[in-house]
């Protein structure tokens, strides 16, 4: 081994030995794997056009008696891999085929595997929770969040990467490392850019469990905030709601994780507007929009539907032009290349990368 006389020019070799490799990882990003089920590939096309590489090659196809095939179109050995599956659409489908294709990178030899789901299939199913038909029991009841948690970690994910999981308690249920996105900080970024009235606004959580998420955003805007407090019949199917703040010559801006029917955020719409809002908006994170959800929009009275593409909502957007879409894809590809350099992700928590 070549001795190093100047003890400068050596410290200066170590010192380039040492920084090379992670500028390489930076600029390169070497040993990384992504690949799109069916659920959402535009989305993962977005992520991998903004990480600078190449969607990987994947075949997915279905037997005659409906069972999922996928092939791997390239070696995954030692390779750091991600794999964009949203649970929306055919859910079971999108979340066995998921769940196939994370053991077949596993068993391939991937060194990690990560399932990005943009959208947690079964998030609702979180708790026994109290039964709407009071004759009938709660003791039976599955805990569908959990089961699916079990079912990820068994077909081996390493991590997974998620956005506004309807309960943030679903972390919990993994016994592997979970990042749980937040969209608000590009809903901030929306509302400041195209609510021009946003300093005469009020926040409003259409249910008692959004409360947190109102506050934080409120918080942020320096805004007031209000909610409504709703009783069910049974799901989807609200009873009764009453308004707890002051919309009065307001415009009220509806926040929530989700919509799926949309009976709640089109009752909650018309409630502010009894109260003397001026203009309401909606802003969702997943627009599953199932259902009559699109006709109730058409008909109902707001300036705008705003919702993420963690779910496809170009279909959406065409039957109905009141909906909006906030792409965020760059926040799902942040987190993808610093999970695969070590770096943190809280980052994303509160800023948005652009």
């Amino acid at each position: 081994m070549p001795v190093v006389s100047d003890p400068v020019r050596a410290r200066s070799l170590i010192r380039a030995k040492l920084e090379k490799p992670s500028t390489f990882l930076r600029s390169r990003m070497p040993n990384i794997k992504v690949f799109s089920g069916t659920s959402h590939p535009d989305l993962a096309q977005r992520i991998v056009d903004r990480l600078g590489i190449d969607l990987g090659k994947v075949v997915t196809k279905k037997f005659s008696n409906l069972e999922t095939c996928v092939e791997i179109g390239e070696s995954v050995r030692g390779e750091d891999v991600y794999i964009v599956q949203s649970g929306s659409g055919e859910v079971n489908d999108n979340l066995m085929e998921l769940l196939i294709m994370i053991n077949a990178c596993k068993i391939a030899s991937a060194s990690r595997v990560t399932a990005v789901i943009p959208c947690f299939p079964y998030a609702r199913q979180d708790k026994k929770d109290k039964d709407f038909v009071p004759d009938l029991t709660t003791s039976r009841a599955p805990i569908s969040a959990k089961l699916v948690a079990n079912m990820l970690s068994v077909a081996g994910a390493d991590h997974i990467i998620t956005m506004d999981l309807h309960a943030s308690q679903i972390q919990g249920f993994f016994d592997i490392p979970v990042d749980n996105l937040y969209a608000e900080p590009a809903v901030l970024k929306w509302i400041k850019e195209n609510i021009i009235e946003w300093r005469n606004s009020i926040i409003v959580s259409p249910d008692a469990g959004g409360a947190k998420r109102v506050t934080s955003i409120a918080d942020r805007l320096n805004v007031e905030f209000a909610l409504i407090h709703k009783e069910r019949k049974k799901a989807n199917e609200v009873a009764s709601m009453v308004l707890v703040g002051d919309v009065k010559d307001r415009v009220a801006i509806l926040v929530d994780d989700m919509a799926d029917t949309c009976g709640t955020i089109c009752h909650a719409a018309e409630k502010l507007l009894e109260a003397g809002a001026t203009k309401v908006y909606a802003i969702l994170t997943h627009g599953i929009f199932s259902g009559p959800a699109i006709s109730r929009i058409n008909n109902a009275c707001f300036e705008a539907v705003v919702v993420t593409n963690t779910i496809p909502q170009e279909q959406h957007m065409k039957d109905c032009p009141r909906i909006q879409c906030i792409d965020v894809s760059m926040m799902f590809a942040e987190a993808v290349r610093r999970t695969h350099n070590g770096e943190s992700v809280s980052y994303l928590f509160s800023n948005v990368p652009y």
